[in-house]
């Protein structure tokens, strides 16, 4: 495994398909009907758009669905190119088992923002879409059953501490709903180290009432990315 790691200054934007959800998370059909899915960091990710198209109740939350998104696609679209490259760079590095090239992998992120674009662009669809970040999300106790959260928390560790990581998974438990889930990938952060304070988290989680498992990712696309953390209330 190369020794080289991913940069990234600031909170890159996430632009991921529901089939990629899917794998990360280990989603079943059961999972999306049981009730309301969140998708916290959501990013320019079409998960929200291609649930609700396919009948689920699901929503999206993220600092940047606030006033001037529109600039802000145009920059998440630029964005697309920037990453590429920096991939392009660390090839070996990563498993391409599930995209199977670079070109595929940018034709992915392409299709996942204009999906996302025509959703949260339409009026009809826009309260999908609510801004909000972590520690403290805009929402009400218990309004959730399935929350997910993808590429935000861990992989910036650097960036936000334990405390952070601690308040934010008080406040996703604060939200979701006695017997849901929160599952959050990857556990690992951009220097591809998994992350230290996971322990002091799982503690927390178990001392405020929910029980947390480390289970199989079927998207090893990052060095040691091979899991996901499920916390059941």
């Amino acid at each position: 495994m190369s020794k080289l790691s991913y940069e990234q200054i600031g909170v890159a934007m996430t632009c991921r398909s529901f089939e990629e959800y899917v794998r990360m998370f280990d989603l079943e059909t059961l999972d999306l009907e049981r009730g309301s899915v969140l998708d916290v960091a959501a990013g320019g990710s079409s998960f929200t758009a291609e649930m609700n198209a396919r009948g689920y109740s699901a929503y999206a939350v993220d600092p940047r669905y606030d006033a001037g998104i529109e600039k802000w696609i145009s920059e998440a679209e630029q964005e697309i190119e920037t990453s590429t490259q920096k991939l392009a760079k660390l090839q070996e590095s990563f498993d391409w088992s599930y995209y199977g090239s670079l070109e595929h992998h940018r034709a992915g992120r392409e299709a996942s923002i204009e999906r996302f674009k025509s959703d949260v662009l339409d009026s009809n669809y826009s309260n999908r879409y609510i801004a909000g970040k972590l520690p403290e999300l805009p929402f009400k106790d218990n309004q959730f059953t399935l929350i997910l959260c993808s590429h935000f928390m861990f992989l910036y560790a650097n960036q936000f501490g334990p405390e952070f990581h601690i308040n934010a998974i008080l406040d996703l438990m604060r939200i979701c709903k006695p017997g849901g889930q929160i599952r959050i990938y990857p556990l690992i952060s951009l220097d591809w180290k998994p992350y230290s304070g996971l322990d002091q988290l799982l503690d927390s989680i178990s001392e405020n009432g929910g029980k947390a498992e480390l289970c199989p990712s079927k998207l090893p696309f990052i060095p040691g990315s091979s899991q996901f953390l499920k916390i059941l209330l």
